[in-house]
């Protein structure tokens, strides 16, 4: 057996190794690659990365592997990330800390050497991740602004509400998909890989990246006006036709030349450039080991956070066999009534929905997900959990001021109904409206055996029957977000 091969056997069974443990992070992000078109982009840049790295075999087969120290705490670190993210049920934390160990592993079998010559490789693997969704808001909110700005430029009279615009035409919503964010990460995945071939300057990259990202979102929103625009001209329907084509179709590629033509003039990278620089890669890797202290320490490190999740994040407690809510004084059970809405508590244990009205008729709906121990598919804080369900026809309008620190926001339903409704997340006995301070007090009790018990405590109001007043009163009436949550989380 060559060097080579003792070498490239010891990755292979490093990264099967890594990827058996973490099988369940691997499927999950493969999924999303499968199945979310914001990530299908994904499927290719497996292949592009195979091919950079096909790019630097030759140059690269001179060097000398070796078993690295390093590596260990490369990956030491990388199952750190993966364990904050089992903690605090972040899918993104998990599937960068799997990247980050796969990467690790690289280190630990072919040494310092190896690693700086597929460097690029390596960090453009980080893309792999599933990240950017988070973005989808303030994108919405971007692209309703500029539209409504150039249609007023335009001579059409625009009103905006939120993500919502009204014009002579109809009405129209910056949806999710429209918020351009599928295009905004593809084009950042695209131009990094477009940086790295056509230049050299560390200067010149940078600035490309930002103006292509910086592109991509005025131009969705140049989009999104031009869809209202051809409904004043051709009707809502036909405009409808058109921006799925243009967007589906045409667009991203249009984008994608401008942005390449532009920046052409330039390039300074030679077609015929070699893929990295060996030079002063050569000698033996500083810190190098035996592969039987290396192989062994590399494949107990992720065993040992796998092991530490399992034991101590894998906890739970149980709920009150009821959670309730009493009624304040000047408050009284009532029926439902207005328009239907239900929130999302996916994997919850318990479900609880009430409704009070007070002798002005202002009516208040109230709603808990409790949750005997938080994980993956069962969290306060996750994309389409809350006030929001996705699936229904409430859609997110604007953000309101905040209600005794809660994240208070206004709702929409075709009609238009309006509904504000102000959430707090209760993690290991704390009551916040910052969904990432219940991420930090989930983790914080899953990995140092607090209270693994969360609830998801919603009051919510439609517009005509009080709004955000009508739940401000109720609940300073019950003494507080916190009360209302320790009185539901109560053995009766």
């Amino acid at each position: 057996m060559t060097l080579w091969q003792r070498h490239l056997g010891a990755l292979a069974l490093l990264t099967a190794a890594v990827l058996v443990i973490f099988w369940r992070d691997a499927a999950d992000m493969a999924g999303i690659w499968w199945h979310s078109s914001t990530f299908t982009h994904c499927l290719l840049m497996v292949p592009m990365i195979g091919w950079l790295v096909s790019q630097r075999i030759d140059l690269l087969r001179p060097l000398t592997p070796s078993f690295w120290w390093p590596a260990l705490v490369w990956m030491a670190g990388a199952g750190l990330v993966w364990l904050v993210g089992e903690a605090a049920g972040v899918g993104l934390f998990r599937q960068l800390g799997l990247v980050l160990m796969l990467q690790g592993a690289v280190g630990a079998a072919l040494g310092e050497k190896l690693v700086r010559g597929l460097l690029f490789p390596l960090g453009y693997a980080l893309l792999l991740v599933p990240f950017g969704e988070e973005l989808v808001p303030l994108l919405q909110t971007f692209t309703a602004h500029i539209s409504v700005i150039l249609l007023h430029l335009s001579g059409i009279s625009a009103e905006m509400e939120g993500v919502f615009i009204t014009t002579p035409a109809g009405f129209f919503e910056v949806a999710e998909e429209c918020s351009g964010v599928n295009f905004l990460i593809a084009m950042m995945a695209y131009a990094v890989f477009a940086a790295h071939m056509c230049f050299k300057s560390w200067t010149r990259r940078i600035v490309f990246v930002l103006a292509a990202l910086a592109a991509t979102i005025l131009a969705n929103a140049l989009r999104a006006y031009g869809t209202m625009v051809a409904a004043e001209i051709w009707g809502i329907e036909a405009a409808g036709g058109i921006d799925h084509i243009f967007y589906g179709w045409i667009f991203f590629g249009l984008v994608i030349a401008i942005v390449m033509l532009v920046a052409w003039r330039w390039f300074d990278r030679p077609a015929n450039d070699v893929a990295v620089d060996v030079s002063g890669l050569g000698g033996p890797s500083r810190f190098a080991g035996a592969a039987k202290a290396v192989l062994p320490a590399a494949l107990a490190i992720p065993l040992i956070f796998a092991g530490w999740a399992w034991l101590v994040g894998g906890r739970s407690a149980p709920l009150p066999a009821t959670m309730a809510v009493e009624a304040p004084r000047g408050w009284s059970v009532a029926s439902a009534e207005g328009m239907a809405w239900t929130p999302r508590f996916d994997g919850a244990d318990q479900r609880l929905l009430r409704h009070f009205v007070d002798a002005e008729g202002r009516r208040v709906t109230i709603a808990i997900g409790g949750y005997e121990r938080q994980a993956e598919g069962r969290e306060v804080v996750a994309f389409g959990q809350g006030a929001i369900d996705p699936d229904s026809e409430w859609a997110w309008s604007a953000a309101l001021p905040a209600v005794e620190g809660a994240r208070t926001e206004r709702l929409l339903h075709p009609g238009p109904v309006l509904r504000d409704a102000a959430t707090w997340y209760v993690v290991d006995g704390a009551a916040t409206g910052d969904p990432r301070r219940a991420k930090l007090a989930g983790l914080k009790a899953r990995l140092l055996g607090g209270d693994p018990r969360a609830l998801s405590l919603i009051v919510s109001s439609e517009d005509r029957y009080g709004g955000r007043d009508a739940i401000e009163d109720f609940v300073s009436a019950s003494g507080g977000a916190k009360a209302m949550a320790d009185r539901a989380l109560k053995t009766r």
